[in-house]
Order: C-alpha cells, then sequence, then structure tokens
C-alpha cells in the first residue's frame, strides 16, 4: 500500500486523500540557520498535533534527517513539496510526486497564463485580475465588483490620531496543550545541548496549528477586525501589534486553510452586507493574488534568483540587532520597536516588514540573500517560497526590476504619516542633518545618492533622483549617513 509523505506545509485535510501517512519530525531540519523559537515551536506543535488527529493511520517518525525515516522505502509518494530543497531531495530517492496543492492556481495555470502574455511584463495586477475571472471572486459578470480591480486607494488611511489602539477585541488565541508543552521541554534540550540555534523570546503559542483551531481564527477575524482591515492595513500603532490584521499567514503556510475556499468566506461578507468592499478586496488580493504570485515567481525566477540578484551592489552583512533580535541600542524608535516585536513574536505586519526592516536594510545597503535568508529564520510564517520575491525582488529591489518596478524606500515622513512611532522617537524625520537627524530621512537621500547610476533609467525614480539634484546640503548628508554607519553600524544618532 501506498503511504502519503505530508511535508509541513502540507497538514491539512486538502492533503490527505484518506490513506496512510507518513510524518518525519527531522531534528536536523532546525539546526541549519538559526531560527525564531516561536517559529520552531509552531512546527513542531503542528506536525505532532497532526499525527495525533491521524492515530492509527500515521506512522510518526521522529529522526535526525529525513533520510532516516524514507531511505530504502519503495511504499513512498509525496505532494510536490513547497521548496526547491525538498522536492529535489524527493526526486534524488526517486519518489513518485503528484502536483502542489495549497493555492488557489497551479503551476500549469501559471505557465497557462504566462504563455499568453508574449513580451508583456509579467505584472501581479494583471495575475491577479486573471485569478479574479477564473474564480469569479468578486465579479459581477465580466467586470469588478465597485468597478475597479484594486481599491487599495481607499486602504491608505493613517491611524487615527491619538489612539493608542484601534479599540478592537483582543483576539481568540489557541490555548496550548500537553504537546505544546512537550515541544517546548524538547526545544529547551536541543538548545542546551547545542543541536539548535534559536533566537527571539520564548511566549504563549498565538498562531493555529490544527485545522479546527485555523477555523476559529478565520472566525474571529471575520466578526471582530475584517471591516477594520482595509482601511488601516497600512497603518502601524506601537501599542497595537494586531490591528486589524488577520493572523492568518502561519495555518495559511502550514497548509491548514485552503486559500480559496478562506477567499470566498470572506467575499461572502461582503455579499451578505456585513464588511465594506475595499476591506474584502484588500484581503482577497492578499490571499488569492501576492500570495500565488509569489509561489509561482518562486519558481519561475529560478533556483540562482537570490544569490545573482544584486542589482544595487549591497553588500553589508545583516547587522546584530537584526540577526539576534537585540533592539538594545537601536535608537530609532520605529526600527527598536518593530525589532522588538519580532523578538516577542516573530511577526509583524507588512509595512512594519517592507517600509521599517525593509526599507532600512535597502538604504544601508544590506546583502539581500542573506536577508532574505534572515526573514526567513526570524518570522514565524518565513518559508523558502515567500521570501525572494517579496524581500530580494520587492523590499531590496536587488533583481533591478523584475519584480517591482522601483525600490521601496522612503523617508522619516512617511513613517511619520502611517505610524505613532515618531512622536516619542529622539529623531526628527523633518531633519536630515545634525544630532536629531533621522537615519530614515537622511538615509533616503544617502541611498538615493548611492544609487543614482543604476536608478537613472527607471521613470518612476526620476522625481525623486531629481529631487537629490536639488538637494541644497546632498554632500553634507552622504558624509553624516557613512559616519553614522562607521560608527554605529547606522543605528545610533549621527556623529558630531
Amino acid at each position: 500500500m501506498t503511504v502519503r509523505w505530508l511535508f509541513a506545509g502540507q497538514l491539512g485535510s486538502s492533503f490527505d486523500d484518506g490513506g496512510p501517512i507518513l510524518l518525519v519530525e527531522a531534528r536536523a531540519a532546525f539546526g541549519r540557520a538559526p531560527m525564531h523559537r516561536q517559529k520552531a515551536h509552531l512546527v513542531l506543535s503542528a506536525i505532532r498535533h497532526r499525527a495525533a488527529e491521524l492515530g492509527a493511520r500515521a506512522e510518526f517518525r521522529q529522526v535526525e534527517r529525513f533520510g532516516d525515516a524514507v531511505d530504502g522505502r519503495d511504499d513512498l509518494e509525496v505532494i510536490a513539496p513547497p521548496s526547491r530543497a525538498a522536492r529535489s531531495a524527493v526526486q534524488r530517492r526517486g519518489i513518485p510526486m503528484l502536483p502542489s496543492r495549497g493555492f488557489t492556481t497551479t503551476e500549469a495555470d501559471f505557465a497557462e497564463w504566462m504563455s499568453g502574455r508574449g513580451s508583456r511584463r509579467t505584472r501581479m495586477e494583471d495575475f491577479y485580475g486573471w485569478v479574479r475571472e477564473r474564480t469569479g471572486l468578486l465579479m459581477r459578470g465580466p467586470d469588478p465588483e465597485g468597478g475597479r480591480l484594486n481599491l487599495d486607494r481607499e486602504n491608505r488611511r493613517p491611524p487615527p490620531r491619538g489612539a493608542v489602539t484601534l479599540g478592537l477585541p483582543e483576539p481568540w488565541w489557541p490555548d496550548e496543550d500537553d504537546i505544546d508543552r512537550e515541544v517546548r521541554a524538547d526545544l529547551d534540550r536541543w538548545e542546551a545541548d547545542g543541536s539548535v540555534r534559536l533566537i527571539g523570546a520564548d511566549g504563549p503559542r498565538r498562531f493555529a496549528v490544527t485545522e479546527a483551531e485555523a477555523e476559529r481564527a478565520v472566525d474571529d477575524f471575520i466578526e471582530s477586525r475584517l471591516g477594520d482591515f482595509g482601511p488601516f492595513e497600512d497603518a502601524v500603532l506601537e501599542h497595537d501589534w494586531v490591528m486589524a490584521h488577520s493572523l492568518l499567514s502561519v495555518p495559511l503556510n502550514l497548509g491548514l486553510l485552503d486559500p480559496l475556499r478562506l477567499a470566498r468566506r470572506v467575499a461572502t461578507e461582503y455579499d451578505a452586507g456585513r464588511a465594506p468592499l475595499s476591506s474584502v478586496e484588500g484581503f482577497v488580493r492578499q490571499v488569492v493574488g501576492w500570495r500565488d504570485w509569489v509561489w509561482h515567481l518562486y519558481w519561475h525566477l529560478g533556483p540562482d534568483y537570490v544569490r545573482e540578484s544584486d542589482f544595487l551592489g549591497a553588500d553589508r552583512p545583516v547587522p546584530r540587532p537584526f540577526a539576534m533580535l537585540d533592539p538594545d541600542g537601536v535608537d530609532a524608535a520605529c526600527l527598536r520597536a518593530t525589532l522588538a516585536d519580532v523578538r516577542d513574536r516573530g511577526w509583524a505586519h507588512h509595512i512594519q516588514r517592507l517600509m521599517v526592516l525593509g526599507n532600512w536594510a535597502l538604504q544601508r545597503g544590506v546583502e539581500p540573500a542573506a536577508l532574505s535568508d534572515w526573514f526567513a529564520g526570524a518570522f514565524v510564517d518565513g518559508t523558502p517560497w515567500v521570501m525572494p520575491a517579496n524581500v530580494v525582488g520587492m523590499s531590496q529591489h536587488a533583481d533591478g526590476g523584475r519584480v517591482a518596478t522601483k525600490p521601496y524606500a522612503a523617508g522619516g515622513a512617511y513613517l511619520d504619516r502611517m505610524t505613532d512611532y515618531c512622536g516619542g522617537c529622539r529623531f526628527d524625520p523633518r531633519v536630515r542633518t545634525g544630532p536629531e537627524a533621522c537615519p530614515f530621512t537622511a538615509g533616503y537621500w544617502a541611498f538615493l545618492d548611492r544609487a543614482e547610476s543604476k536608478l537613472r533609467g527607471n521613470h518612476r525614480m526620476a522625481q525623486p533622483l531629481a529631487g537629490l539634484r536639488r538637494l541644497s546640503d546632498r554632500a553634507e548628508v552622504v558624509a553624516q549617513e557613512r559616519a553614522r554607519d562607521e560608527d554605529s553600524d547606522g543605528f545610533g544618532p549621527a556623529p558630531t
């Protein structure tokens, strides 16, 4: 009888056709690179919970390396794993591989879409429109609901002035059980004996690891936060780490939720008049648009994409406050608070990732491949397929524009508008030189100075580069930021 070997991203019922299942927990997989403790906890807890749910139908092996459980067997099959390394390991062993699951569109679907585009640019917006048409999600006949495919313009409200939180109910949190306690004890032991390198804080489990928990989390998001998700999608409040976000990336990436089914369920909230179109469309775009897009780009861009993407010549190592998740000594309030969020929970929402962490790394020239690896290990929803397009392409513009048309660089004015960090910061987002100079504001201009020759042909950068050329204190700003980097690795005040 054929036994299906399931991987950590394939733990939901959509990967289970009713036959015998092999689940393998390989300790070496957690020791290859530094990993957030809460990410390791989630993966182990999810595998062990799935084994417990399947009971006698599961063969659960706890081994040092995957090969200890699968080598020499001729009774296995797999659903195509969600990483190149895993697929390569399966192919080397000659294990039959079924088509991948867990996304709204398949690799064959994406190939069909690509084949019809000719020489046109592979834009996410075009792909998203194609997915909407295929699925009928938020469509009224041939036209998008509301007349526009993308309602992002409605979803850029800053946080309410003077608010400390959005005032939404506390999210539903899963209860830890004996399996979680066993995982915590094992991680303590493995860390003590040097088998794994864990970063970040231990903490209560905040994300779903079973289908039942994932469904509870979906219910909670729809009932408590969906209505506010769209308007405040890009807003940040230091003391409200959840805001109106769904917290569903972990169960999605563990394979516990079917993305198309989830998107349809959220879309019914608009149909029933219980949620605004802007919130529903923004969520649907993330789940069936951007998520599928990033997945397909992982395979489409090829195995050498990350290593060979060096358009801007960034070569600085990931700095210690990132690598160790240690915000002590980081003076910029936005960066210090975001690193503390990642340390404490292994999670921060997309604006903190893109416009605080990614923006800082872009401005300071952190090596993109190393930064991609850091994101994958430091975030509880980090996977090999998520980071190349998101970090290397979009955030760091290291591919010269294959994924995003311009660098996502911004000065302190953006952070001052969309967050409440600046009010309690020692730096002034309006100042670019002197002891109060914001490292994001000054860093933005220093970045443009460094990258000017590479970005000159980008029409979307024409206006910022024209502003750079008009900057009366350009040389002073550049020298100041070079000295700040040398003096404090970019994290402290400008040297006087």
